[in-house]
């Protein structure tokens, strides 16, 4: 098994790294100004929401679109030219005296933009952490694109982490910034951010030809997808990656309402767990364990917020929460599941699918449990959505049960 050391060591990985660090604070920093500016103007708790969180939601279309370009294009360019069209749209956001409708144009134009990206990052990651640098062979056109050793996963979990830590940084930062200085500054910030991530990108990637042959097109998108949908234990391990984690995302959701004065504080806990699960399944789960953990820690995910029907104290919901956020990991698990069920020239399809899917989940089952606390509480809501992500958990470990005692079993050989 690699360490973390070794990853760092890899060519590219720490570019890639850094990059994606810098986007994931900008992000962060002009969600929150734009959120801010978005309320003053229209004093509007929904649209304030929306737009912080309608380029995730708009990922979905972007994905049935544009995701062929994700193994089609250049990965160096693609990456350098998505993070500069986020610091030009982030810097247009800025502008004093923009309409609401121009915000909302913007934000979608985003959305669209990152649901390549996504695909792009991940399908370059598996391809440095499985490239001739690495333990395994850099995989062909016809198998796996995991390749044979633990760094895609390794790897990932080094970017979930830091994700993790990134999105506090972000939010502390940009939190000062705002009350401080205002949220155009902010955004000009967050501008400057994204530019730094575009340099990093094109000074410390090496120019790779794209993955997969042909031209980006809808109809190529189209046609990988329903590749990708049409494998039974594909279409399992998708839901599985989509559906628990989409429904107790919306249980987070829930934080501000559930404990107004207490919510950063939930909000770092569930961030402190989401660490410990992916230090744990990345680096410390021997394989022959870590193979058989995603049903588990799915359960361990949604289990806690049951409790939270009891109206617990903010120092025992604070514990919940950090104890079911460390099933997060199993998202490790499920991806290295993915990419030992995708042809090689799929793989950053594949993982922009996953993507871009998993944010759009989390934005519908955001929506869902606010909507079901408006008629109940946020605590009777979020048991219910624990309760449908168990459900969902149980029946996708059944559907994959059956599924590998109906597979044909391969022929003895003949001596």
């Amino acid at each position: 098994m690699r360490s973390y050391q070794d990853l760092f060591r890899t060519p590219e990985f720490t570019p890639l790294f850094l990059s994606a660090a810098a986007q994931t604070v900008a992000q962060t920093v002009s969600g929150l100004a734009l959120g801010t500016l978005v309320y003053r103007a229209t004093d509007s708790p929904l649209l304030s929401a929306v737009s912080m969180f309608g380029p995730s939601i708009a990922q979905v279309l972007g994905a049935t679109l544009f995701l062929s370009g994700a193994d089609r294009l250049p990965p160096r360019r693609a990456l350098a030219g998505i993070a500069l069209a986020f610091a030009a749209g982030t810097a247009v956001l800025a502008l004093p005296g923009l309409p609401v409708w121009a915000v909302f144009a913007v934000v979608l134009v985003q959305g669209l933009v990152a649901s390549l990206g996504g695909g792009v990052r991940w399908g370059l990651l598996n391809e440095i952490l499985s490239s001739g640098d690495g333990d395994g062979g850099r995989s062909g056109a016809g198998g796996g694109g995991g390749g044979g050793d633990d760094g895609y996963l390794l790897g990932r979990s080094v970017f979930n982490m830091m994700s993790g830590i990134m999105q506090i940084t972000g939010y502390a930062t940009g939190g000062v910034l705002v009350a401080v200085l205002s949220p155009r500054f902010s955004l000009l910030l967050a501008a400057v951010l994204f530019a730094v991530a575009a340099a990093v990108v094109r000074l410390g990637l090496s120019r790779r030809p794209p993955r997969s042959a042909g031209r980006p097109s809808v109809s190529a998108t189209w046609r990988a997808n329903a590749r990708l949908w049409s494998d039974r234990p594909r279409r399992l391990t998708y839901l599985g990656l989509w559906l628990p984690n989409g429904l107790v995302v919306g249980c987070e959701s829930l934080y501000v309402s559930y404990a107004p004065s207490s919510a950063g504080t939930l909000f770092a806990c569930a961030a402190l767990g989401m660490l410990a699960g992916d230090l744990t399944v990345g680096r410390l789960l021997p394989p022959p364990v870590r193979r058989r953990a995603a049903t588990p820690l799915l359960l361990l995910l949604a289990g806690p917020y049951l409790l939270f029907v009891l109206h617990p104290p903010v120092p025992v919901a604070a514990c919940l929460v950090a104890l079911a956020s460390a099933g997060f990991g199993a998202s490790l698990v499920q991806q290295e599941r993915l990419m030992t069920l995708t042809p090689g020239e799929l793989s950053g399809h594949a993982l922009g699918l996953h993507s871009a899917g998993m944010l759009t989940l989390q934005g519908v089952s955001a929506s869902l449990a606010g909507s079901v606390a408006q008629v109940t509480s946020p605590a009777v809501a979020m048991m219910v959505m624990a309760l449908a992500s168990t459900g969902v958990t149980l029946s996708l470990a059944a559907a994959a049960r059956r599924t590998k005692a109906t597979a044909p079993r391969p022929a003895p050989q003949v001596p």
